[in-house]
């Protein structure tokens, strides 16, 4: 590394409960046990929309950073703090964590999303170096934002390994993991599950509800509209996430967008058949032999991939064994430290 001692920077709760934020944290323990002194900023929660108060501390944080320091940026903050990197870019070592590029968020306006591509092909333009968690992402960034193939780090999560959940259910236990947000596809997942009430299944979602609160009540309501009140249960989020797998039969994710999709290896890891869409990173991540994959927002086709593993033992233990075998060759956490460390290694000196 360009050296041992380096800042990792993000906005609000380091210990907020979605993926980005636990690739951060995970990031930051292998990077630390690699011998590196890892010190940890906290911006605002309010990017990547920051106030004027916001982006003045966020100022005042950077200033206070000693020259040649090397900062790792999480995107969620990097994108939108374009006059902040304009100030610092020719002093210090700026790292880009792009989990997926922020205009691709599901919900903004049209004034929004332009906003944030203006901001985020500057910062990742003046970017030393970004990390990425999937090939899907890399991808974006040289074809839309013009980054250079040499100046990006393919970062992709790792997992820990666990014991295999049974999958054995009566009756077919549905689980989905995801903050209860508009990219995450929800609502299609609700229109599906309302084609398929005749059969005999319970659907867990499991995730954040405080992200959007307006959204997440939609959510409940719709459910409740649709009839679904006994069959869906709305978890929020949970401490031990693992039991929630352990305890599934099939996993789905009807994301709209995913920058790599850490809950689908999380699923992979504990051996579950997977329904989900092809959106994004998912198809890099979900093996054929794993599960059914269905276009996004195809509230009819989801409806049909989840009926046939419902009412097919035999493709759902195919798919079972499938994820089981997946399992084996994921990538753990020390990896994912060790490639963002090479990666950095390549950073020429200013």
């Amino acid at each position: 590394m360009l050296n041992s001692e380096l800042y990792f920077v993000f906005p609000g709760n380091l210990n907020t409960n979605t993926g980005g934020y636990h690739y951060d944290r995970r990031v930051i323990k292998e990077l630390r046990k690699m011998g590196s002194t890892v010190k940890t900023i906290s911006l605002s929660e309010k990017f990547p929309f920051p106030d004027e108060l916001a982006l003045t501390h966020t100022e005042g944080v950077f200033s206070s950073i000693p020259d040649d320091s090397v900062v790792i940026v999480d995107g969620l903050a990097f994108g939108a703090m374009k006059n902040v990197i304009k100030l610092h870019k020719n002093r210090l070592y700026l790292i880009a964590l792009c989990h997926h590029p922020l205009a691709m968020e599901t919900g903004l306006n049209p004034s929004e999303r332009e906003l944030l591509l203006q901001s985020e092909t500057y910062a990742l333009k003046n970017a030393d170096h970004v990390i990425v968690t999937s090939q899907n992402t890399r991808k974006i960034l040289i074809e839309d934002f013009s980054i250079s193939a040499s100046q990006i780090t393919v970062a992709l999560p790792g997992t820990d390994r666990y014991p295999f959940a049974k999958c054995n259910g009566s009756p077919t236990r549905l689980l989905t993991c995801a903050s209860l947000t508009k990219r995450k596809g929800h609502d299609v997942l609700i229109e599906a599950l309302s084609k398929i009430d005749f059969l005999d299944w319970q659907a867990r979602f499991v995730g954040d509800e405080t992200l959007d609160p307006t959204w997440a009540c939609e959510l409940k309501n719709r459910a409740e509209l649709r009839g679904l009140s006994d069959q869906i249960k709305f978890v929020g989020a949970v401490a031990n996430i693992s039991s929630e797998y352990q305890n599934a039969d099939i996993f789905v994710l009807p994301s709209k967008f995913e920058g790599y999709g850490m809950v689908l290896t999380e699923a992979i890891a504990h051996g579950l058949p997977i329904v989900s869409t092809r959106a994004g990173a998912i198809p890099e991540v979900v093996p054929e032999s794993a599960g059914i994959l269905v276009n996004a927002e195809d509230h009819s086709a989801l409806a049909e991939a989840l009926k046939k593993l419902i009412l097919d033992n035999d493709l759902r233990n195919k798919m079972q064994l499938g994820a089981q075998k997946a399992a084996l060759t994921l990538p753990s956490w020390g990896i994912c430290a060790e490639l963002i460390a090479r990666g950095m290694e390549t950073i020429p000196r200013k």
